[in-house]
């Protein structure tokens, strides 16, 4: 499975929508980046997505986007395929 990491503050609900999803589709471990904890890191999250929102997510090097985005990759079945490293 392919390493996932999200940026996240604590009390975002699309943060929290996110982070469940991956859960339910076998993501065992996340490397949550907390930007509110760590403001420094919501600088390196924008230079690196050019968006300043939170959740922002990449699984392995491809960045997924957003809540929405990562919603909408799993709808049309291509979530599973990038957690597995086939996309």
């Amino acid at each position: 499975m392919q390493t996932v990491k999200i940026y996240t503050t604590g009390t975002c609900p699309y943060c929290i929508h996110a982070k469940q999803l991956l859960i339910e589709r076998g993501v065992t471990e996340l490397n949550e980046i907390r930007v509110d904890l760590l403001p420094a890191e919501r600088q390196t999250m924008m230079s690196l997505t050019g968006r300043r929102t939170v959740p922002q997510i990449f699984i392995g090097q491809t960045h997924v986007g957003g809540c929405d985005d990562l919603m909408a990759l799993d709808g049309r079945g291509g979530l599973l395929a990038l957690l597995a490293g086939e996309a």
